[in-house]
């Protein structure tokens, strides 16, 4: 019924259910200056056929992105990768990806965070693979009342962080609830990872943030090309136009596959300021 009743929402936000549309979208988003991260959609796997299908999938994606030369490095999740089967299976996974992105003239690979219950093992795969090779980074969430302590192990191992405001419904004991707390906190810990991380992914929508976000790097000297801008495929589309005509980094994320109907809800739907953004770019140009 989701994938019936949605879907013309959703391909505003969704590159295409194959590897081939993936690619052209980011053919055009490098046209327009800007770079991107593939994402195939996908969670909450649970047979280790299954993620070793997802491996598979990501590793022909990263030889498409070098046999085509578009900008791009890519973004996993670890419950596909088999988080939820076997930590240490996760992580030969995430490490296969690993290896094999370091052909590529972006070798990087993202982390996602999900739902805080696996968030203790998804840091902690994420650090193990990074004591291992550099070319990963976590997504932190600012809504986490425990994100400050995260911020913080991560710039100690120079790691690089896309921070993000947090997308999943969580209870108030562990996350902030109210949008103005939500943005003071996003503000301090972007602050923070200006200041001393590692290329920090300054990943928001939120007009206010940007421009704070633009006018503490211009008042602390932070060159354009220390950081980047990171923003949603279809979202705000002339916010990115703004944001590179002014010299900026842009990175957009894009997501692709069949199994749109999971990162829908979960990104756009589940939470009241969410589904009216969406609401909102479907207007936007």
């Amino acid at each position: 019924m989701l994938q019936k009743n949605f879907y013309f929402l959703a391909r505003r936000f969704v590159a295409g259910e194959t590897i081939d549309t993936a690619i052209e979208a980011v053919r055009k988003l490098n046209a327009a200056g800007m770079s991107a991260t593939l994402d195939f959609l996908g969670e909450d796997v649970l047979e280790r056929d299954a993620a070793l299908r997802v491996r598979d999938v990501y590793f022909e994606m990263l030889d498409a992105i070098g046999a085509s030369g578009v900008d791009s490095n890519v973004s996993v999740k670890l419950t596909a990768m088999g988080l939820l089967v076997d930590e240490e299976f996760a992580l030969e996974n995430l490490l296969a990806v690993m290896a094999k992105a370091d052909g590529n003239a972006d070798p990087f690979v993202r982390v996602d965070m999900e739902g805080s219950a696996v968030l203790e093992a998804t840091l902690r795969t994420v650090w193990r693979a990074y004591s291992t090779r550099k070319n990963v980074g976590p997504v932190l969430q600012a809504y986490l009342r425990r994100t400050p302590d995260d911020v913080e192990a991560a710039i100690e191992r120079g790691a690089r962080v896309r921070l993000c405001k947090g997308a999943y419904n969580e209870p108030e004991e562990i996350a902030y609830k109210r949008m103005p707390e939500i943005r003071r906190r996003y503000l301090e810990l972007a602050k923070r990872l200006l200041s001393a991380g590692n290329y920090p992914g300054i990943a928001t929508h939120d007009r206010r943030l940007i421009a704070a976000v633009k006018a503490f790097a211009a008042e602390r000297g932070v060159r354009s090309d220390g950081f980047e801008f990171q923003m949603l495929f279809g979202c705000r589309p002339r916010v990115q136009r703004e944001i590179v005509a002014q010299g900026y980094r842009l990175r957009i994320y894009v997501p692709f596959g069949t199994h749109w109907a999971g990162y829908f809800y979960r990104r756009v739907l589940e939470r009241r300021e969410n589904a009216l953004f969406a609401l909102s770019s479907i207007f936007s140009r």
